[in-house]
């Protein structure tokens, strides 16, 4: 895979708004995916699958602690990619009225 498909393959993983309600959740600090269950309004299952989508396009990355799966950002780099595209928008929504 080259480096235009993984940039894409982060958009794509980040486009999906309960995906990126996901991302929004952990950017302040990782949590076990029991906290994820209790904010995300799906069945564990779907739940399951948009943290794969996330964690195959590296945009988060688990640990097992004993019972639990604590789920992070991979790095500070996506949080800034987040905090851009928000700042963007709300420049975007400023320039509207």
């Amino acid at each position: 895979m080259n480096q235009k498909d993984m940039v894409v393959r982060i958009f794509k993983a980040l486009g999906h708004p309960i995906r990126y309600d996901i991302v929004k959740f952990l950017l302040d600090e990782p949590k076990c995916v029991c906290k994820l269950n209790e904010n995300i309004e799906f069945t564990q299952s779907n739940l399951s699958q948009h943290l794969r989508i996330l964690k195959d396009a590296g945009v988060l990355k688990s640990e097992k602690q004993g019972l639990k799966i604590i789920y992070s950002i991979t790095n500070d780099e996506i949080k800034n990619l987040i905090k851009n595209a928000e700042t963007i928008v709300d420049d975007c929504i400023k320039n509207i009225k």
